[in-house]
């Protein structure tokens, strides 16, 4: 009996044994302390060393063996480590990260106070500024004033107006002080015993006074004995005791180039170039003029410039996959000399004949994101480009700050409401990893290769890489190393003040990509929209272009711009050599300017005397016919052995007038950048030239754009 009652323990033993061994299923929900699901949450068990992520819903289901320890872990949030008992359900509950949450500062000027005054002093400003913000408060029906939250050298009230949103630099009202135009920090510093009368305008009471400024109302202040009736903003500033603020030395960073020069097709007979498809610079320039400021000289990239807008050129007929299309001009600012404009015009491809896309978003949702025109725009934008995918597509979310996760996992694009919602639920906090996100990003993209397909990371962040690989060279070292995988790269580019353009460019040039600079809704909606197909689905890859010019006609000549896009000579058939992308229905348009033979020129530089040992001899056939021959080489998007084509171009010009619209265009768009990057090599800066030729031009302008740079071009007169 005794020895019975000793096998049936062996056996309950040995029972418990093999069920402790046996993997099981574990799953449960990962909430945060507000009792909320966490989607994208990390489940890794580190026994197997295998993972799982949370779904929409925080759910989970794992496999994992009694004994078994589970490590939650999540961007923002404390890292939870869950030993598997014998229950098959664990939830877990997440509580914030404080030490991650407190990298996140906001400032209202983006100006610490302690850089520029003393503490004390600031205190005792904050107190007088909220009593006299305060004092505004019940002159009118209607009308709240509240001192900002935070610390900054000069605190401005928050006001709000009943039936309007609380005041935001998007939808601040106008200030009026006895009839002058006034700013809120100036409001803040009236003394209330001043004030006589406060009354708000709104709607059309509004505008029909004031104009299209008065959309979000008119705050309108007298004064007892109107005291600062027609002062100026800096006398008006001086009357109220209101010292300049120092702004923050900018913490954006562009690469520094110098202007293409001429050269002589004696002794560099060659030029050879990767085409580019790139505007971020244009959009760039753009948001500087609409915000009143000098645009930084190395901002200017005019090749980007002169391709962001789109131009007239014919459908390719032939087998190969892009249009060639040249002409020749005067030069407008350079009246001796010529332009020779080439196009390309890319084949375009209907929708549903565009090969299945696997598309990876990347987003940086570290604490530089926190600005309305960062994460809170990128995640819009994004909105725009899932709205135009298919059922075939798929993708998936990657997102980086201290650390790198997965938020998404590659899910079909006709499920946009499960995509969206996991956009709606990103927010900004803590460092920024950037090279991990790169790494975990294409990883999931060879994992979900599609061959044949659509292969591409979309990377959307304002280039701030604080943590890990980060400098400009670890950065060109890592996408080189990815673009071997056969995937492309779009970037995407976000924000002000420490905006990172150098390294977003790199990116893209390195990374078989092309890149935006995303300034408003509006231009999301352009590139990720409208221009789906040429931003998203290239046609040909690798596209280098090389000129030769006849010596016969062309005493110099010089590429403008793509200084960051020449190539050697020998680079133009060397297959390894990286070059530009070229999408469905893209243009890409290159222009030269060109000192014909027997022209005295100002630009040349001194001629070297003949060579003792080596004679350079031009050909005995004079080609009077030929300005130069143009040979372009391209490879398919799987491809990996480049297709040549060569095209010759006549030495032929017409007067500008009599040019084509396209030429008027893109000349008065390239004379624009040269002008902005105070090139020594036009003669003529006149802005009103510049805008009488972009108006010659202006046509095919369904969208506006051209009506918008010709604006542009207007604003920046202060600038002469």
């Amino acid at each position: 009996m005794k020895s019975l009652k000793l096998i049936s323990s062996a056996i309950a033993m040995l029972i418990c044994f093999v069920s402790m061994a046996q993997e099981r299923t574990i799953s449960g929900i990962v909430s945060d302390e507000n009792k909320q699901p966490l989607p994208g949450v990390t489940v890794f068990n580190q026994t197997s060393k295998t993972s799982v992520y949370t779904n929409f819903d925080g759910q989970y289901s794992i496999q994992a063996k009694t004994g078994d320890m589970l490590v939650i872990s999540f961007i923002g949030y404390k890292s939870q480590s869950q030993k598997v008992q014998n229950s098959n359900t664990i939830n877990i509950k997440l509580f914030p990260d404080n030490q991650t949450l407190s990298e996140v500062v906001v400032t209202a000027y983006g100006v610490s106070s302690s850089e520029y005054e003393d503490r004390s002093y600031a205190r005792a400003e904050r107190r007088r500024e909220k009593k006299d913000a305060q004092a505004l408060k019940g002159k009118v029906a209607g009308i709240q004033v509240q001192n900002s939250m935070g610390y900054s050298a000069m605190p401005n009230p928050t006001v709000s107006i009943r039936g309007n949103e609380s005041v935001s630099p998007k939808n601040e009202p106008m200030y009026i002080i006895d009839g002058v135009p006034a700013k809120a920090n100036q409001i803040a510093k009236i003394n209330p015993n001043d004030i006589d009368n406060v009354s708000v305008l709104k709607d059309k009471d509004a505008t029909s006074i004031y104009g299209s400024k008065a959309l979000n109302s008119v705050v309108v202040i007298s004064t007892k004995n109107e005291i600062y009736k027609n002062l100026s903003e800096k006398e008006l500033d001086k009357k109220l005791n209101i010292m300049p603020v120092p702004t923050e030395p900018t913490q954006e960073d562009y690469d520094t180039f110098v202007e293409n020069a001429f050269e002589s097709p004696k002794t560099a007979p060659l030029s050879t170039f990767s085409i580019d498809v790139d505007n971020a610079s244009y959009t760039n320039i753009r948001r500087f003029l609409n915000n009143g400021q000098e645009v930084p000289k190395d901002a200017v990239r005019v090749e980007e410039m002169v391709n962001f807008f789109k131009y007239n050129y014919p459908q390719p007929k032939n087998e190969h996959p892009f249009s060639i299309n040249t002409e020749v001009s005067d030069s407008p600012w350079n009246k001796n000399n010529k332009i020779l404009k080439i196009g390309l015009q890319g084949k375009n491809i209907p929708t549903n004949d565009l090969p299945a896309s696997n598309l990876v978003f990347l987003i940086d949702v570290s604490g530089s994101m926190s600005d309305m025109n960062k994460l809170p725009l990128l995640k819009q934008s994004l909105k725009i480009l899932v709205n135009e995918l298919r059922a075939k597509d798929k993708v998936a979310i990657v997102v980086y700050a201290g650390a790198a996760g997965m938020v998404l996992p590659p899910t079909s694009g006709d499920e946009k409401k499960t995509i969206i919602d996991a956009l709606d639920k990103l927010q900004s906090g803590g460092s920024t990893a950037g090279g991990a996100g790169i790494e975990l990003a294409y990883k999931t993209a060879t994992e979900n290769f599609i061959k044949g397909g659509n292969n591409r990371v979309i990377l959307a962040t304002d280039g701030d890489f604080n943590v890990g690989s980060s400098s400009n060279s670890d950065m060109e070292k890592l996408i080189e190393e990815k673009r071997k995988t056969g995937v492309f790269l779009t970037c995407l580019g976000y924000g002000m003040g420490n905006y990172k353009d150098s390294k977003m460019e790199i990116l893209a040039d390195k990374g078989n990509g092309n890149y935006a600079y995303i300034d408003n809704i509006q231009e999301a909606n352009r590139f990720l929209g409208k221009e789906f197909k040429g931003s998203m689905f290239a046609i040909a890859k690798d596209v280098k272009i090389q000129i030769e010019f006849n010596p016969k006609q062309v005493q110099a000549y010089r590429l403008i711009g793509y200084e960051n896009r020449k190539l050697r000579p020998e680079d133009f058939k060397n297959d390894a050599i990286d070059a530009g992308e070229l999408g469905s229905n893209h243009t890409v348009t290159a222009l030269y300017e060109i000192i014909p033979a027997g022209v005295k020129s100002d630009y040349l530089a001194e001629q070297p005397d003949p060579l003792k040992y080596t004679k350079t001899e031009t050909s005995s056939n004079n080609y009077s016919n030929e300005l130069a021959t143009i040979k372009f080489r391209y490879k398919k998007p799987d491809g990996d052995k480049s297709i040549e084509m060569v095209q010759v171009i006549e030495n032929k010009s017409v007067a500008l007038d009599k040019a084509s619209d396209d030429m008027k265009f893109s000349s008065a768009v390239a004379w624009f950048g040269l002008k902005l990057r105070d090139s020594k090599l036009i003669a003529d800066k006149s802005s009103e030239e510049i805008v009488k030729l972009a108006k010659q031009g202006n046509s095919n302008d369904g969208e506006g754009y051209k009506a918008e740079f010709i604006r542009l071009v207007e604003t920046s007169k202060q600038y002469n």
